[in-house]
């Protein structure tokens, strides 16, 4: 058992009574559960296992309980007889976009829908577009949403498998026989989605470094296994593909494997205009006499080709190979570097945990400031503020203020950008908070052109300081919608408003290949984890990823400034307003 395994059996009961109409606070209890579980700083299991769960906040009797039999047994009664009342795929159709619990208890209940294929068939057969609340249009995007679903089968973002990684780094570096272990692929260079994950280890024994990885315990299928390569599948769905090198291999071996395939293409073209063959294994002379320079690192190999080291996450043929030629790559930013973060959510909308909740978090996590920003009152189905509620949380937010020292809470909201392009909120309410956050929330099928000129319209406001989570995707679950993403840039560099990049793993939006048009336009960046709870604190790690990804620097992003300098840039746009 791991807390990761109590988690979902906790979001999977939440939705199983959801399913069934239950009260929406019971549904939340244990959604709370689930995040408290998957936060909670000591051994979580071993706590529930002792019964030993008297005084974690969140967690009321009832829920403790479930913990204790879940984690001492493997399985928790309760949650077997719910799911005992409904087909075993019924909980995948939470998944898909435009279905809720009330939708999916309907064709449930009337078309004996419960799973993703039988949803498939009764859409084709115009069973569902004959029911209430559904029709032709709901119809033909739930077979949209199924097809682009689809399409996507076999791709993992990056929060799905960053565990997995962190897990086989650490039995890989541990080996007896593995002198270097490093992961390659598309997931080194911060893709925001991946198909597979590529390990490498340089050994001088590479038998028992295979034997040992086809029999890790996550493994449902060995797809091959041989002497310096073997691949598996995880239960997970990811395969893995382990290649072993030697020590003197392992520096052409990393960049090879860490791709991309045109950056590849460009670094043996280089090599051959100097004489060098360069392939997965070594950097040699093409000439029978030649030296072969001495690789131990993949900034050998680079420095031999008379280029500065390029950061994996650069490696897309973008520009890097002649900024890298001409000294002239960007020192990207780094976690480190954040002093605080924008976009987040509290109990007072859809989030999880409390005002001083969150604050507390972001003092653990060495932060100076935290943004607060709930729901406007428009997004009716996330718990928004209307404007009684707002003024409320504001004062409450001054009130916390006066009790810190070296730590600031902004108030702001997440302000829906309604069909029309006008604003949820009224500027003079606007101008009583820190900074405003501009979403996109509802009516995503507008044609580009008009969906561009609503954003548009609501980022010339004064108020609005950031635009948020610009396209409005949810990686492989939804695309984005119709917009003019350089027209929306040029918009934001006209009128100073921030672009955030959202670094919620299911978005990660604005998307990296657009940051290097918005820098060379002046447009600056926050990176916001649009948290819902104190882990989603934490998403800021796929944000900055995601950032260097698309060559951002410290100065490229704002919220790398300190308190006292951050102040005046919230400010600088409603002043020049």
């Amino acid at each position: 058992m791991t807390a990761e395994v109590m988690a979902t059996v906790l979001r999977n009961i939440a939705l199983l009574l959801d399913l069934k109409g239950e009260n929406p606070f019971k549904t939340r209890a244990y959604n709370t559960g689930a995040e408290i579980v998957e936060t909670f700083s000591g051994d979580i299991v071993a706590r529930a296992a002792a019964n030993d769960l008297k005084g974690v906040k969140g967690l009321g009797d009832a829920l403790q309980q479930k913990l204790n039999e879940l984690a001492s047994t493997g399985k928790l009664e309760f949650y077997e007889r719910l799911r005992a009342e409904f087909p075993e795929g019924i909980l995948a159709l939470y998944d898909v976009q435009g279905l809720g619990g009330k939708k999916i208890k309907m064709l449930w209940e009337q078309l004996q829908v419960g799973n993703l294929a039988s949803l498939k068939a009764a859409c084709e057969s115009g069973a569902v577009a004959k029911l209430s609340g559904f029709g032709d249009k709901t119809a033909a995007k739930i077979l949209e949403s199924l097809a682009f679903r689809e399409s996507h089968a076999d791709e993992f973002r990056l929060e799905q498998v960053a565990p997995t990684v962190e897990l086989i780094l650490g039995m890989l570096r541990e080996h007896p026989n593995v002198s270097r272990a490093g992961v390659a692929g598309s997931y080194r260079r911060a893709k925001e989605t991946v198909h597979d994950l590529d390990f490498l280890v340089s050994t001088k024994n590479p038998g028992p470094v295979m034997e040992d990885f086809v029999k890790m315990p996550m493994v449902a299928q060995i797809l091959a296994q041989g002497e310096t390569k073997s691949s598996v599948l995880l239960e997970s769905g990811v395969q893995c593909d382990l290649r072993a090198v030697t020590s003197a291999e392992y520096a052409c071996a990393m960049v090879y494997f860490t791709g991309s395939k045109e950056h590849n293409v460009a670094l043996r073209q280089r090599a051959l205009a100097r004489g060098l063959s360069l392939n997965e294994y070594a950097l040699s002379p093409t000439q029978p006499g030649g030296e072969s320079p001495e690789c131990y690192d993949e900034a050998d190999v680079y420095r031999a080709l008379g280029l500065d080291f390029v950061e994996p996450e650069l490696r897309e043929n973008t520009g890097e190979i002649k900024a890298a030629e001409e000294g002239d790559l960007p020192k990207l930013v780094e976690i480190s570097n954040l002093r605080g973060v924008f976009h987040n959510h509290t109990t007072a909308s859809d989030g999880v945990n409390s005002l001083e909740e969150m604050a507390e978090e972001a003092q653990e996590l060495g932060l100076q400031y935290l943004g607060i920003a709930d729901h406007s009152k428009a997004s009716f189905q996330a718990n928004g503020l209307d404007e009684k509620r707002l003024r409320a949380q504001i004062a409450e937010i001054r009130r916390l203020n006066a009790t810190y020292e070296g730590f600031k809470l902004f108030a702001g909201s997440e302000v829906d950008i309604l069909k029309d392009g006008s604003l949820d909120f009224s500027d003079e309410l606007m101008s009583e908070l820190d900074y405003v956050v501009a979403s996109v929330h509802n009516v995503f099928t507008l044609p580009e052109a008009e969906m561009t000129k609503r954003i548009i319209r609501a980022i010339e406001n004064p108020y609005v300081t950031m635009l948020g989570h610009l396209t409005g995707r949810l990686l492989l679950q939804r695309p984005s919608y119709a917009v003019n993403v350089p027209a929306i840039i040029e918009a934001a560099a006209a009128t100073g408003t921030i672009i955030e990049l959202n670094a919620n793993p299911w978005r990660l939006d604005m998307d990296w290949r657009w940051w290097k048009l918005a820098k060379e336009k002046g447009v600056k960046c926050s990176i916001n984890p649009d948290a819902h709870s104190t882990r989603g604190l934490h998403d800021v790690f796929y944000g900055v990823r995601l950032a260097r990804k698309g060559w951002l620097t410290r100065a490229d992003v704002v919220n790398c400034l300190p308190l006292g300098q951050i102040e005046e840039i919230l400010k600088g746009k409603r002043d020049k307003g």
